[in-house]
């Protein structure tokens, strides 16, 4: 650190990529149960209500971490908070391998996911806070690169874990949601040697910048519901909604059971559900390099369409009985969305808000985002039991044509636009 307080080369690579690690247990935590979600349900006999209800109580904890990870980042400071994350995520991950109960393992999953909602609030803000302007978005691009790694490793190591060679046999989801355990104990260790942010030192202490001051003056009054928020509101609420009803984390969560519908042994299906999360990350690459090019509207409405045909070609071939064609069509979804809504929405949200309430809106676009996927995961066990799969993704199919009209006739374009 120097003089001046501002963090400089390789400490400032290493506190982004340490920080950044957050991300990489969010991705694991959120994708590693699809690998022994059946073995959970078939173990304890459960129905199909009661497994949704197991299934997305991890997503309820996010929601509660979005909701409280600011108050906690704000209170504690971002390098205690990180700290608290890792502890979430260690006992989460020991909890689920021991749990004995369905209820134990809802508790065990509720405390995952609150230390996922804390992790995309107080990874994100610390890198910011350490990163000078000019790198601010190339370090910041490594939480979600690590978002997408960790789900990469969790569907590798269940599809080794959960493979007849492995010898894990009916404990190989145990093992599977253990896992977690290494990284997280890793990335408490690691998080010990942090710097505090400065910004958040500075603001404890009582000190604001002549820019702040300024920004903050020029804000016209009114509460975060005022009638001038309106159509940012709005407009942060639909981009999240429809990127969960676009389908993807009931894609993503229940990947072994698609594949298994499509046709192929759990062995196969856990293998298609690694390199489904592989073809995610080339996805997310692509959106990443196509952003600031084509602009934040125009890749969603790319990402719709593609993503439309995709689901609508699925259902047609559940419909005609090609199992191999239902299972290869998942995959351009997967890149469409990542490339499109996947990698636009986190982006979006924070364009489109005033500096005063930019904090706000992105407290509610992620409140949206978590509690449409918690609603979706808790019904998608039901769906599953009770729809035929080519109406269920013709159901995503039908959500996605509706997120292609408000992309082409409502939203805006905020690519090479001035923050407010």
């Amino acid at each position: 650190m120097s003089d001046t307080g501002e963090i400089k080369g390789g400490r400032l690579l290493f506190l982004a990529v340490v920080a950044a690690m957050g991300g990489f247990l969010f991705g694991y935590d959120t994708a590693v149960i699809n690998g022994g979600e059946q073995q959970i349900q078939k173990l304890w006999n459960l129905s199909a209500f009661v497994h949704g209800c197991l299934m997305s109580a991890a997503l309820w904890g996010t929601v509660a971490g979005a909701l409280l990870g600011g108050r906690i980042c704000d209170g504690l400071g971002r390098k205690k908070s990180l700290l608290g994350v890792g502890a979430g995520f260690l006992v989460g991950a020991l909890w689920s391998a021991f749990a004995q109960s369905p209820v134990e393992m809802a508790f065990a999953r509720l405390v995952g996911g609150f230390a996922v909602g804390v992790s995309s609030i107080a990874a994100p803000v610390y890198i910011a806070e350490i990163s000078p302007a000019e790198r601010r978005g190339q370090l910041g691009g490594l939480f979600q690169f690590n978002v997408v790694l960790g789900m990469v490793v969790s569907q590798f190591a269940n599809w080794w874990i959960g493979s007849p060679g492995a010898g894990f046999g009916e404990n190989a989801w145990r093992w599977m949601l253990g896992a977690m355990a290494v990284p997280s104990l890793a990335f408490m260790l690691l998080a010990c040697f942090l710097d505090e942010s400065p910004r958040w030192l500075a603001a404890r202490g009582g000190s604001r910048s002549h820019a702040t001051v300024d920004a903050q003056e020029r804000v016209p009054p009114g509460g975060f519901f005022s009638r001038a928020n309106r159509r940012p509101i709005l407009l942060a609420f639909a981009v999240a909604a429809f990127n969960q009803l676009s389908g993807i984390n009931a894609v993503l969560y229940f990947a072994r059971r698609i594949f298994e519908m499509a046709g192929f042994t759990a062995s196969v299906a856990l293998g298609c559900a690694a390199a489904m999360s592989v073809v995610l990350g080339l996805g997310t690459f692509a959106g990443l390099f196509l952003i600031d090019r084509l602009g934040r509207r125009t890749l969603l409405i790319i990402g719709s369409v593609g993503c439309i045909a995709a689901h609508f070609t699925t259902a047609a071939a559940f419909v005609f009985d090609l199992g191999a064609v239902a299972a290869a069509c998942i995959f351009p979804f997967i890149v469409f969305f990542a490339m499109g809504q996947g990698v636009v929405i986190w982006v979006f949200i924070s364009e489109i808000f005033p500096q005063r309430f930019r904090a706000q809106g992105q407290s509610l676009g992620s409140f949206t985002h978590w509690a449409f996927c918690a609603a979706l995961t808790f019904v998608f066990p039901m769906m599953a039991a009770s729809w035929l799969p080519q109406w269920i993704f013709a159901f995503f199919g039908c959500c996605l044509v509706l997120h292609l009209l408000w992309a082409v006739f409502i939203c805006p374009e905020t690519k090479g636009t001035q923050l407010a």
